[in-house]
């Protein structure tokens, strides 16, 4: 897909991975819209890149239909979407002091893997009215996992279980959607410098770095954005789950 000019929605977007991304996008011509609910730290990255926030709780049905709807009315019709709104509590199954909290177990489904099938729903509905572009594409959907998916640690059975379903999902959303021209794409970051890792010591972060085989870093935001910028470009991709983590392949902790 050509980039210039199409609306790109990314949620998550107002630091981390989701801003890389926007910024990338927009610097590659796109009219950016972040959704997030940091209402702060979006209307800055909005301001600064010429883009529209709007506070999007992902895992509620009303109010990513009013996001969208807004979006519809102000902009048009979105032809990209990439989910990068996640949450990563850790807590094992049961240890010294109990069995896993349900409700945290429940939240981090519901922001991660419902909240992303949420806006891939809505979003991909959307895009099948809009006319199809060059070679009948309409539009590009790019889930955020993690190579959690894949070999989670002790204390990720919430995130690993929720980013499995995000990948899980991917081949079968692309299937659904192949006939309407929209696809269907997965990135498994690995260990990358966000917020997240920010407040960890810096020894601890030192050690995570020297875990990856190489880079031996922490991951730099804007190449999972450039990897993001790649799948939109190229419409062969589809369907398909690219890990982006300098070999890494983690410890059980």
């Amino acid at each position: 897909m050509d980039i210039q000019g199409q609306i790109a929605i990314v949620t998550g977007a107002a630091s981390g991975l989701g801003e890389a991304t926007i910024r990338a996008l927009s610097a590659a011509g796109a009219k950016p819209v972040l959704w997030d609910l940091n209402a702060e730290l979006g209307e800055a990255v909005a301001a600064d890149i010429g883009g529209r926030f709007i506070s999007t709780d992902v895992s509620s049905p009303d109010g990513v239909e009013a996001s969208l709807a807004s979006v519809l009315k102000t902009e048009g019709v979105p032809r990209i979407l990439v989910n990068c709104a996640g949450i990563g509590p850790a807590q094992k199954t049961a240890g010294k002091k109990g069995a896993h909290d349900f409700n945290l177990f429940a939240k981090v489904i519901a922001v991660n893997l419902t909240g992303t099938f949420n806006t891939c729903r809505l979003v991909a509905a959307a895009m099948r009215e809009a006319e199809p572009l060059a070679g009948g594409e309409r539009g590009v959907l790019i889930n955020t996992a993690s190579i959690a998916a894949q070999g989670g640690q002790i204390g990720q059975v919430a995130y690993a279980s929720s980013k499995g379903g995000v990948l899980a999902m991917t081949l079968p959303m692309a299937r659904d959607l192949a006939q309407d021209g929209i696809r269907c794409n997965v990135i498994m970051p690995g260990l990358f410098d966000t917020p997240l890792l920010a407040t960890a010591p810096e020894e601890v972060r030192q050690a995570l770095a020297a875990s990856i085989p190489f880079p031996p870093r922490l991951g730099d935001p804007n190449e999972f954005a450039s990897m993001a910028v790649e799948i939109v470009r190229n419409t062969m991709m589809n369907g398909a789950s690219v890990r982006v983590d300098g070999a890494l392949r983690m410890a059980p902790k």
